[in-house]
């Protein structure tokens, strides 16, 4: 290869050479690396997308809560996911894998348990992964119906909503598909639309607001309407702080997705150092841009109830059409539909990656384990995302709260798969204090590992729980069902099969490292003697 092919670099501090560091691991560098610092921060950002979390779920706010818990749900929810950004910041910066927590796992576990615990991490990831595709996607097909109704006779129906979210999933499809080489600059133009773009909207909306609603109605205002035709709402049924924990959904599903900072280190320069920052700074940023945004929708309600109960089941929309006007609210949402589009579009190219790198390492079939050579990008797996997420979102035929069910499960099974990584370094922490990156976080590692798992704990639960009353077939959070299936599936397919045939990434590993792991505890042994 020519000089460009190997660059020097001093193996200290954030330095070093990424595809020396990647293939201590035992992988060959496969995907372009070309992404810098604010390429992998904007990844991230742009799949937070604090526009796209807040509009399509400020209905479910404003019913399961209402601006209360909202306001101040966002402030205690952005404080603990601080935390699990925090964590998987200090993972990812020793293991900067496109794997993310699937293969952290597998390196964090001891070596008689490693495969297992990398074969669960994955599929919880996976599940993730692909239900936050179908949440933006089919938010975005949501909005671009709705917007549709104003000043026209189209009528939005079920079967035309899933027509418009299976052209989006192909949009985001052919784009990861050809236009892998132009990802980076749609990045940066997906970072401006949601800094300078949304805070220009939001600000918009605060300067035109005829009248404003006071401090009191924003952070003091609680709102029940979990009862369906006319029935009791969970606030009477069970108590208000159930609602209000229910409430913290839209807050928790906005800020998910970080995880892309990983999934996008082999892409990454200086990985060790960028992707960490990557996941910490997206997560800062989108909490503070989401609480101007949301504080800008909360004190700018012309009518609460008239929100509450638009014709266009839309609130955002709703808010724009009583300041805007209908010309003016169109436009604006224009804005925010080009956000989610782009949220949408790096949330496949960010789940086409991990399940590239699990095809990789067997978790799914090996056929998926490709990269086109013409276009440099792993175009099996961004078709699988994109088949996967249209089916997820099938039950919203037949489903009232399908969405808000798509959101939950996203949003608990990205968790569970960051939570367990950060659970196994808590445990088996001397082990993971010999493996850690130029990002650490010392003395302070443990006690923010044991904040984050015991929120992800508590969020994994609360998020299973029934958000209609009366629970019927209709108003069924389908989560439970859809985070069962992966629980019980991928254990049942472990002891049944997988667990004769799935090594997970720690065979690659331990051939890199010259390590003897057909022995329970061995690469312990050989991280001791590392250690000497």
């Amino acid at each position: 290869m020519e000089e460009s092919g190997v660059v020097e670099r001093r193996v200290s501090g954030v330095e070093g050479m990424d595809e020396e560091v990647l293939a201590e691991f035992g992988y060959k560098q496969e995907l372009r690396r070309d992404w810098g610092l604010v390429h992998n921060f904007g990844i991230s950002f742009s799949i937070i997308s604090v526009i796209t979390g807040i509009t399509t779920l400020f209905q479910y706010g404003l019913v399961t809560g209402g601006p209360g818990v909202m306001s101040v749900g966002w402030i205690v929810v952005s404080a603990f996911t601080m935390f699990v950004a925090l964590g998987m910041a200090e993972i990812v910066s020793a293991i900067p894998t496109a794997g993310g927590p699937y293969y952290w796992s597998a390196l964090l576990a001891p070596a008689n348990h490693s495969a297992f615990a990398s074969w669960i991490t994955g599929w919880f990831n996976l599940l993730g992964q692909v239900a936050v595709t179908t949440g933006i996607s089919f938010g975005c097909a949501g909005l671009i119906s709705t917007t549709a109704t104003v000043k026209s006779s189209y009528e939005p129906t079920a079967g035309k909503t899933i027509g418009i979210y299976a052209a989006v999933l192909i949009s985001h499809g052919i784009v990861n598909t050809f236009g892998v080489h132009v990802l980076r600059y749609l990045n940066n133009t997906s970072i401006l639309l949601h800094s300078v773009g949304v805070t220009s909207l939001a600000i918009a909306v605060l300067a035109k607001a005829p009248t404003h609603q006071s401090a009191k109605f924003v952070f003091a205002t609680f709102s029940d309407g979990t009862g369906a035709d006319g029935a009791d709402g969970w606030s009477i049924r069970a108590s208000p702080a159930y609602v209000a924990a229910c409430g913290a959904l839209m807050s928790q599903y906005t800020l998910t997705g970080f995880d892309a900072s990983a999934h996008l280190s082999e892409e990454t320069r200086k990985a060790s150092w960028s992707a960490p920052i990557g996941v910490v700074s997206s997560v800062g940023f989108s909490s503070l841009f989401g609480f101007f945004v949301l504080m800008s929708f909360l004190f700018s309600i012309q009518d609460f109830d008239g929100t509450v109960g638009s014709e266009y089941a839309q609130p955002v929309l709703q808010i724009f059409i009583d300041i805007f006007g209908d010309d003016g609210a169109v436009v604006l949402m224009c804005l925010v539909m080009i956000c989610v589009w782009h949220c949408g579009l790096f949330s496949m190219t960010s789940n086409s990656r991990m399940m590239f790198a699990f095809a990789r390492d067997g978790g799914i079939p090996h056929f998926f384990h490709k990269v086109d050579d013409r276009f440099q990008s792993p175009v099996r797996t961004v078709w699988l995302a994109a088949f996967l997420s249209f089916c997820l979102a099938l039950p919203s035929l037949g489903s009232s709260v399908a969405f808000a069910a798509a959101t939950s499960i996203a949003t608990i099974g990205l968790y569970i798969s960051y939570g367990i990584p950060i659970l196994i370094g808590l445990i088996y922490h001397k082990q993971f204090n010999a493996r850690k990156g130029p990002f650490n976080l010392g003395v302070f590692s443990r006690g923010v590992a044991f904040v984050a798992v015991a929120w992800i704990s508590f969020i994994t639960v609360i998020f299973c729980l029934p958000t209609a009353n009366p629970v019927t077939s209709q108003t069924l959070n389908y989560t439970v069902v859809a985070v069962g299936i992966i629980a019980i599936g991928s254990c049942g397919v472990w002891i049944i099969s997988a667990r004769k045939w799935f090594v997970g990434p720690q065979k690659e590993v331990q051939e890199a490292q010259l390590v003897r792991g057909e022995e329970p505890g061995a690469l312990e042994e050989a991280e001791k003697v590392e250690k000497v």
